[in-house]
């Protein structure tokens, strides 16, 4: 069975390695302390969150496909481009005003855990 949600899962942590590789090859020399840890925070919450979005799909491809699984892969993938994508461009672009969005993306990651939490309860009953 194809599974988008898994080939966006890989795609993401293959770019938090990339990108990962990138700052401490490249942004290290250009960047503050501050400004290279806020970099380090959203390629780290791009990873897990990664792995977070691949459990999803493995989960679905047990043939688990419900809705609160679908909501949960669409909200882990909106939290890493809304959060890690807005701490990147934050850095890269020295503009603070895309620090206003990084929240957002911190919620969608918050609602997507708690979906697969109560996906996870309802498999017990």
């Amino acid at each position: 069975m194809r599974s988008p949600l898994l080939t966006l899962a890989a795609l993401s942590a293959a770019l938090a390695v990339a990108m990962g590789a990138f700052g401490a090859h490249v942004l290290k020399t250009v960047l503050t302390a501050e400004m290279l840890a806020v970099y380090k925070t959203a390629v780290n919450y791009q990873m897990w969150h990664a792995l977070g979005l691949g459990l999803v799909a493995l989960v679905q491809q047990q043939g688990e496909n419900n809705v609160l699984l679908q909501w949960a892969g669409r909200l882990m993938f909106t939290g890493i481009i809304l959060f890690s994508g807005s701490l990147y461009l934050l850095v890269l672009l020295d503009w603070p005003r895309l620090g206003m969005i990084t929240p957002v993306g911190g919620v969608s990651w918050l609602i997507a855990w708690c979906l697969l939490l109560v996906y996870a309860a309802k498999k017990q009953d």
